[in-house]
């Protein structure tokens, strides 16, 4: 009885030493940091990747010494299936167990991205490209893509009006797609159920609203003046007079180059309100909150015409008689 007792503790004392020296040797490797020095460090995870590859990864850069305790542990934790893909923001010195914390955290690096009010579709597929995220060409194909103009809700033919212009931050890993998809939803956050009411009861459509506020984004200069830029545009559309509005020429032109000429202005296209009664085919920019708001709230005038003063605002008047002076005084006289 003695012997098999003795054999038993032979066996035991030695498994529990093993189980207890290498309990403490994964807890110190997962609670020593690796790297000391005070700094961030940039850790990249690509879309996709498993929790073997960002281990693999993890210890290749230094930031964790043993790759199978790692995975042990994330699957302890539950995270392999948590990590987010991205450039991830790592503080160190830092622990594994607190390098896997980090990562959990998701202080991803992100990107800033301004698209400016005014651009088309053309403009903000360049501004974007800049970012390295997604090609031009990419970007412009999703924007006339019918399946995808359906997806996002779009009631237009292109995405044309409806990219909002504001600051974006993304990161490294968005997609094209996502990208538009974020500027699409800023703008149905922006455009309130009451402003929707209001283009109601003016008897415009969405599309129809977004289309005068990009002319009025075109057109004005100054953010002051787009009420009154507005109000020219409803007052020309109740007389049933064509709007004339020069980005509309420039927009339709594929070939337009330089200054507007007559026969810029005598080119029939789908987008010339010269050439048209009535607003021209959709939007012709990218319109800001301010430019749909003055399309929706046009200010209190009788004005049906402006020209420019060459200082970024605009003469107004109420008669075309007063307008070719206008004219004469800031644009042929200078």
């Amino acid at each position: 009885m003695k012997t098999r007792i003795i054999i038993l503790l032979g066996v035991l004392i030695p498994a529990g030493l093993f189980f207890l020296v290498t309990g403490f040797w994964v807890w110190h490797t997962l609670h020593t940091p690796v790297k000391v020095d005070d700094k961030e460090i940039i850790f990249v995870i690509e879309p996709g990747q498993h929790l073997k590859q960002i281990a693999e990864n993890l210890k290749s850069s230094g930031l964790i010494p043993n790759v199978l305790v790692f995975r042990a542990y994330a699957r302890y934790q539950k995270a392999a299936t948590r990590i987010q893909a991205g450039e991830h923001r790592l503080f160190t010195p830092a622990s594994p167990a607190q390098i896997l914390d980090q990562l959990l955290k998701a202080r991803i690096k992100l990107y800033r991205l301004t698209i400016p009010e005014g651009l088309d579709m053309a403009e903000t597929a360049s501004v974007v490209a800049k970012t390295g995220m997604c090609e031009p060409d990419l970007f412009i194909a999703l924007c006339r893509d019918p399946n995808v103009i359906a997806d996002l809700g779009i009631p237009s033919h292109t995405m044309e009006g409806f990219l909002f212009p504001e600051t974006y931050f993304f990161p490294k890993t968005t997609t094209c797609r996502q990208i538009i998809e974020k500027m699409v939803t800023t703008f149905f956050s922006v455009y309130t159920p009451e402003w929707e009411k209001k283009a109601d009861d003016l008897g415009f459509t969405l599309k129809e609203i977004v289309t005068l506020a990009s002319m009025i984004e075109k057109e004005a200069g100054v953010a002051s003046e787009q009420p009154l830029i507005s109000s020219v545009f409803h007052n020309r559309l109740k007389k049933g007079m064509r709007l004339q509005s020069d980005p509309t020429v420039i927009y339709g032109d594929t070939t337009f180059e330089g200054r507007i000429r007559t026969r810029h202005l005598q080119r029939k296209t789908e987008y010339n309100t010269y050439q048209m009664h009535g607003l021209p085919k959709g939007p012709i920019a990218n319109p800001g909150a301010k430019a749909i708001e003055a399309a929706l709230f046009p200010a209190e005038s009788d004005f049906l015409f402006f020209v420019s003063k060459n200082d970024k605002t605009h003469y107004f008047s109420k008669t075309l008689a007063e307008h070719n002076r206008a004219v004469r005084k800031y644009q042929i006289n200078q």
